[in-house]
């Protein structure tokens, strides 16, 4: 007898319906490990599998060579990458799936050995004081080039024709990653930016960038087929330290973001504790709920009983989990049969080829038909 659990009721995103609420959350692989940065076959297979999400959002694609941040990372700004994704969301349609794609650009969170020798874009001249995954391993990040006014411009631009190779790819929309230390949240983020322009100061001019970005992407897309990505309350993680400002520049954000009739607004519960730091939100679905009125996804930390709970409550509509679909391909059947999920292996997420990647086995199809 199959429990009635909000996961599994289908959900419509507009003209777009999903068959569940299970979405496959974005998360770099490392496995496009050759000379074009284009996703291959093994992509094809490994996001087919996965297809029975209610929504797949691919890995973060960078939408330049410049946005590039991280060794064997698909990009989305030339033909043969393009070529690359239309095999990947063939082969999701095929199987029924549905699918966007993450427009990535990393920002300072980078290294010269991307960019010929040359540091990588941000909003200031502030290094993160991280590690890139370089063709040599991790090292130290470097204080990278303040952006002019005309790289502000030109990166837009880029965002623009990333978003228009992903719909000759065959896609189903695109999700603009705004999150998790990259690009567009350095613009957000006071520390990460110094400028005294009208992309620096006050928080409407920090958040400029990231609505002009959205703008620009509005012009190949319907606004019902763009997901955007936040992470309000990230903290001393992948080179953010929050601010007092920080949560009234999301609040900002959020509330403008309710004139735009997008696909979804992606939200990430905190990825370190910050119940001790008095002006983050510790539980981000619950604060932001009631300041969006259109579809919020939520992830970090859900597992089964937690993601049907947040739906239930009325604080998320979607779920996006992470990890536990780099092991599960079939995670919605399993949820479906309350069957046991298998573990992940850590060691091989982001090394190349199949092993962790496409040989996770899924249910027996005799314990399916049960």
């Amino acid at each position: 007898m199959k429990e009635n659990q909000p996961l599994l009721e289908s959900y419509k995103l507009e003209d777009i319906t999903l068959n569940n609420r299970v979405v496959m959350a974005p998360m770099t692989r490392n496995r496009a490990d050759n000379n074009e940065n284009a996703p291959t076959k093994l992509h094809a297979e490994y996001y087919k599998q996965r297809s029975g999400a209610g929504l797949i959002i691919t890995e973060g694609s960078q939408i330049s060579e410049r946005a590039m941040g991280y060794i064997n990372t698909p990009g989305i700004y030339t033909d043969a990458q393009t070529e690359g994704w239309k095999k990947v969301t063939t082969a999701v349609h095929e199987a029924g799936g549905k699918i966007f794609i993450q427009l990535w650009h990393c920002g300072r969170m980078s290294h010269p050995k991307f960019h010929d020798g040359d540091k990588p874009l941000a909003p200031s001249a502030v290094n993160p004081n991280e590690k890139s995954y370089t063709p040599d391993g991790f090292e130290d990040t470097v204080e990278p080039k303040a952006m002019t006014l005309a790289e502000i411009k030109e990166t837009i631009q880029e965002f623009k024709k990333a978003a228009q190779n992903a719909k000759e790819a065959g896609f189903d929309g695109v999700e603009i990653h705004s999150s998790n230390g990259y690009l567009i949240h350095q613009f957000f983020n006071k520390n990460a930016n110094t400028r005294t322009d009208e992309y620096g100061g006050s928080y409407q001019n920090r958040a400029r960038f990231f609505f002009e970005v959205i703008d620009a992407v509005n012009e190949v897309w319907e606004e019902t087929k763009i997901g955007v990505r936040l992470n309000p309350s990230l903290h001393k993680a992948f080179g953010i330290t929050a601010t007092e400002e920080t949560i009234p520049t999301f609040n900002y954000i959020v509330e403008k973001l309710n004139a735009y009739n997008l696909a979804y607004l992606h939200l990430s519960e905190p990825f370190t504790d910050v119940s001790e730091v008095d002006f983050l939100v510790s539980e981000i679905a619950k604060h932001y709920r009631p300041i969006y009125q259109g579809t919020l996804m939520i992830n970090g930390g859900f597992d089964q009983e937690k993601g049907n709970k947040v739906i239930k409550d009325g604080h998320a509509d979607l779920v996006a989990y992470a990890k536990l679909y780099i092991s599960n391909p079939d995670l919605p059947t399993r949820f479906e049969k309350n069957a046991d999920l298998n573990k992940w292996d850590e060691d091989t997420f982001y090394t190349p080829g199949a092993k962790g990647y496409t040989d996770y086995p899924a249910l027996k199809e005799e314990t399916v038909d049960e």
